[in-house]
């Protein structure tokens, strides 16, 4: 269905140059009335500052909204750098969705084979259970269906690299969901190319898709352009400097950035039409966040390779993951059938209260999403 929605792109191409041309029309007269609604969306959600990429063939809306009376609030200066390059965020797991379009590239290059066990790229030291260890693969990773934890130790700690990893539960037997799985895979493709990820990453996404801000490890611009993030009690929980780069949650960008990639993967840029239908193929069952509460979202949620979609009623399938590092907060969705994108970040652990306002203010549509209850509801 979505590879059929991606030719259907190419053939109206043409199309889409003349309604750009009113799009830009658009938005000059539409921004105001954006950046208004926007304002008193986070205002409401208690969100100091959001940046936010939506495109749809209609209108694109290109904005960073921030909420004065919060900085305010707290006698410090606004968030927004003084410079003409964009506020810099944490995307969190937004990470993994790039990781695995990185996969599929090796994949479709004849570089790595996705059912193919992962202990022969790299080692499994760290697991207690070696043959359980052996029999993960990277499709297996990559459909959240490892039987491992999301980490076995807090990722950023001293003690996370030489941690040792137990499995859950039988792994291939039901989703779960598993920062530890892609760090695991991380080692092996760099492995296979002999190189750290940020130059993987540079290689395969953020040069060929003109994506500068980007990077999974620290880079210098980021010391002036990164934002500080803040819990619920509005606590500021600084920057957060990774010791080291993670497939998992590490990567730095910002809206435009990861906008680029969204775009990739609704026009099927840089691999295969046949490679795409194998990453959008849903394979993990249905997506049961809590093992021990099986919520009616679930029902509507499942994973793909590195990715969510829902089933949607009103918009098709809507292809989408979110980003939680605590005090920054992320969300991305692409909807095929309308040919639609959005793309948000905050640095704000209320980062998700504004899912079903947001969306129903972009897609003009006052039903919410599934997504949203899937990653609020507990």
């Amino acid at each position: 269905m979505i590879r059929d929605i991606m030719k259907r792109v190419a053939l109206f191409a043409s199309l889409l140059i003349v309604a750009t041309v009113f799009v830009h029309c658009s938005n000059q007269n539409n921004e105001q009335f954006y950046r208004d609604e926007i304002a008193k969306i986070i205002s409401d959600a208690q969100v100091p500052l959001i940046q936010l990429e939506y495109i749809s063939p209609e209108e694109r809306i290109s904005l960073q909204v921030e909420n004065p009376a919060f900085y305010d609030s707290l006698k410090i200066a606004s968030a927004e750098p003084a410079t003409p390059q964009p506020a810099i965020f944490q995307a969190a797991s937004l990470s993994k969705v790039v990781f695995a379009y990185i996969v599929m590239k090796l994949y479709e290059d004849g570089q790595i084979d996705l059912d193919k066990p992962i202990c022969e790229y790299t080692d499994i030291d760290r697991f207690a259970d070696k043959e359980r260890a052996r029999l993960l693969t990277p499709r297996i990773v990559l459909n959240h269906r490892t039987g491992l934890p999301n980490w076995s130790a807090s990722p950023s700690s001293a003690e996370w690299p030489t941690s040792t990893i137990e499995f859950k539960f039988a792994t291939d037997s039901c989703f779960g969901y598993s920062g530890e799985g892609f760090a695991f895979l991380q080692r092996a493709v760099e492995a296979i190319k002999g190189k750290d990820i940020d130059a993987i990453a540079k290689e395969i996404v953020f040069d060929p898709l003109g994506m500068e801000y980007s990077s999974y490890s620290w880079l210098p611009i980021y010391d002036t352009l990164t934002v500080d993030g803040y819990n619920k009690s509005g606590e500021n929980r600084g920057k957060g400097r990774h010791p080291r780069a993670n497939v998992g949650y590490t990567l730095r960008t910002c809206a435009a950035d990861y906008s680029k990639f969204v775009q990739a993967l609704l026009n099927g840029t840089g691999l295969k039409p046949e490679t795409f239908d194998v990453m959008f193929q849903t394979n993990s069952g249905q997506a049961f966040r809590y093992r021990d509460n099986n919520r009616d979202c679930d029902n509507k949620i499942a994973w793909a390779m590195g990715i969510g979609t829902e089933d949607n009623a009103t918009h098709g399938k809507i292809l989408w993951h979110w980003g939680d590092n605590g005090s920054f907060k992320a969300l991305f969705l692409v909807i095929p059938s309308e040919q639609k994108t959005l793309v948000y970040f905050t640095n704000s652990a209320h980062g998700h209260d504004i899912i079903n306002p947001l969306t129903a203010l972009l897609l003009k549509d006052p039903i919410p999403l599934t997504v949203s209850d899937w990653i609020n509801k507990k």
